[in-house]
């Protein structure tokens, strides 16, 4: 199977924690790329980085690897050999799905790093 198209996106973006009963500010809610995650006991988000968080914890310096698509839901192995590029290169990561594709966040210090790797091994990397 061919090696997927990653697109390189521009902008630096934080994860945050929140308190699971926590409200979700309306700048990330207009922002034209974030993810939420809910569970019993956290929020999580994804926003770029000039939106502010009042949250419990940030990590901040992420950028975001767009697997190009749309991607099947019944394709295999996509997330696997990309994180086993990143993985062998040592290169820590964040995934977030939709529907149509997969973003890989690794830390804007390692994103040239990241690029060599999955270069290296076939796939094919793009900047907006």
């Amino acid at each position: 199977m061919k090696k997927q198209t990653l697109l390189v996106l521009d902008d630096t973006y934080s994860i945050h924690r929140l308190p699971a009963n926590a409200p979700i500010p309306e700048t990330v809610l207009s922002a034209e790329i974030f993810f939420i995650g809910k569970t019993k006991s956290e929020l999580s988000i994804v926003c770029l980085q000039s939106i502010a968080v009042k949250a419990q914890e940030s990590d901040k310096d992420w950028r975001i690897l767009e697997v190009l698509g749309p991607l099947n839901l019944s394709m295999l192995g996509i997330m696997a050999g990309i994180s086993e590029v990143l993985a062998n290169a040592e290169i820590s990561i964040f995934v977030e799905s939709t529907f149509e594709t997969d973003y890989i966040l690794v830390k804007e210090k390692n994103l040239d790093k990241a690029i060599q790797a999955l270069s290296d091994n076939g796939y094919t990397l793009q900047r907006k």
